[in-house]
């Protein structure tokens, strides 16, 4: 059995708990918005057309934020198309999937479902086939009071109130040859600093999203982020990563690690960004938004339907079925997105319904929760207050990806409001449990108020419509301890959320 040895203290504190690191992420890509989030003449549609059912299982996974409408296609759409009398908005190709775009779904509808949702929008801007002009009209509408023509054409399509939107991501992977639009870093650089600028003669409050690398192994990854933000910092608050994950060539023991990977990315990022901080004597930090990340099985399916005649709408695109192992490596990446809280403070795991997603619905059917919904869900519903530096000391394994690593992944929360100490935790190893030994420093462990488990047995199980719910945490009876030291033992290759009462003892 591996051994592994943690220390909490609540006085040492990383950043309190960012909410938006609970974000999730709606496209116009397969069948996300059309028989995902908006069905009319579904049984539990609303009279706008939002499923209920699914409404009700996006509020149970606690998503704080949701980024709109993309994605690859933002680079291509003109949103004015998808405002207005629905019988009236054009239907256009839409480059990125190779789909047609009915616009029966545009942006007055995505505020109202962000309402009944209780969440809060992330709209990102074109700045592939458009730019600065087409991004201030964007604002002015969604965002000005009344008195100019696109705020009153707002008012008389039903939104008598602005609609108050912070968070702008200025386009979206333009590093990427698949983008529509594609631009070099300066270039894109410019133009990112060129429209935040205008953006915030409207609004200077607004929190803009320059374009990161589209994922770590980019070839222009670094000289990218240098670059981009060598003419943007001044004018930007964060920059993006984007990141996904799935064994390769049936490496499970390294996919388990995925972790490590995020890590090493949000570490080189903030050093990129402090470095030209630095050149420019800078006293501002750039954030991370981390705003596509999850599981993808992109070798398993083309990324788009067959080129051609044929532009079918909604099509099932990037439909993955996640297994009890997809369900671990997403607890991992969100103990690794916590860990770095005093920089990353807004994420998006892609996507909310159907596309690479915690929750699936069958068209005119059922809606149902995959494996990585119950890690999500209850890492937002229990991370509260403040992250805490966990020190780590134990067993290590190694991998044929990132080498010798911890054998045990961990990150914990302390909510002074409520004395909830919350402890999240992955066995990162296939084979062998774990006895976990928990020092509390400056607190005193009054009670184990639950702890459950995902994982440890079954790890290619997948849930279906019709079939049982292989990732449901269930109870690990094995949590045991109080005042300084709780102990608990890891099933192999599982995720972990113990949940404490303690009291501060610090002076």
């Amino acid at each position: 059995m591996n051994t592994a040895r943690l220390t909490l203290d609540p006085r040492r504190r990383v950043a309190p708990v960012p909410r938006r690191i609970f974000g999730s992420f709606v496209e116009h890509l397969g069948r996300c918005v059309y028989t995902g989030i908006y069905e009319p003449g579904h049984p539990t549609a609303d009279a706008d057309g939002f499923r209920g059912d699914v409404l009700a299982l996006v509020r149970e996974l606690g998503v704080t934020t949701v980024r709109y409408p993309g994605g690859n296609f933002v680079s291509s759409y003109r949103w004015e198309d998808g405002v207005g009398p629905v019988d009236k908005r054009p239907a256009r190709l839409d480059l990125a999937w190779h789909s047609l775009e009915t616009n029966a779904f545009g942006l007055d509808e995505f505020m109202r479902w962000v309402g009944k949702a209780d969440v809060d929008p992330i709209m990102a801007v074109n700045l592939g086939t458009r730019g600065t002009a087409e991004a201030v009209d964007l604002l002015e509408y969604a965002n000005h009071r009344g008195g100019s023509h696109l705020a009153d054409q707002r008012r008389d399509n039903g939104a008598v109130d602005p609609y108050g939107i912070k968070l702008w991501c200025l386009g979206n992977e333009m590093d990427g040859p698949w983008q529509v639009g594609q631009r070099s870093a300066t270039e894109y650089g410019r133009l990112a600093a060129q429209t935040a600028k205008a953006m915030r003669r409207f609004d200077p409050d607004l929190e803009l999203v320059a374009c990161g690398s589209s994922h770590l192994g980019m070839p222009t990854f670094g000289s990218w982020e240098r670059d981009v933000l060598t003419e943007a910092y001044d004018d930007v608050d964060l920059i993006s990563l984007h990141a996904y994950y799935q064994p390769a060539d049936d490496d499970l023991a390294s996919f388990l690690a995925s972790a490590e990977d995020m890590d090493r990315y949000i570490d080189a990022v903030t050093a990129i960004a402090d470095s030209v901080g630095a050149i420019r004597r800078s006293t501002k930090k750039i954030m991370i938004a981390f705003d596509e990340w999850n599981v993808w099985y992109q070798s398993a399916a083309p990324s788009t339907p067959p080129s051609g005649e044929d532009w079918p709408v909604a099509p099932p695109l990037l439909e993955d079925h996640y297994s009890v192992a997809d369900a671990v490596v997403v607890g991992g990446l969100l103990i690794s997105l916590l860990r770095h809280s005093d920089r990353v403070s807004a994420a998006c795991q892609a996507q909310l319904v159907n596309v690479i997603a915690p929750i699936m619905t069958e068209p005119g059917g059922s809606a149902w929760r995959q494996t990585i919904f119950h890690p999500f869900a209850r890492t937002a519903r229990h991370a509260q207050g403040t992250v805490l530096d966990v020190l780590r000391d134990g067993s290590t394994t190694t991998t044929d990806r990132y080498g010798e690593i911890d054998a045990v992944d961990a990150v914990s929360t302390w909510d002074d409001s409520t004395g909830e100490m919350t402890v999240f935790l992955v066995n990162r190893v296939l084979d062998t449990p774990a006895e976990v030994t928990i020092d509390v420093a400056g607190a005193l462990v009054t009670d184990i108020v639950e702890c459950v488990t995902v994982g440890g047995t079954d790890l290619h199980a997948k849930n279906t419509a019709d079939g049982p719910d292989h990732a449901a945490p269930r109870p690990n009876d094995t949590a045991r301890g109080a005042d300084a030291t709780v102990q608990l033992t890891l099933p192999p290759a599982s995720w972990t959320m113990l949940r404490l009462h303690a009291t501060d003892t610090t002076p």
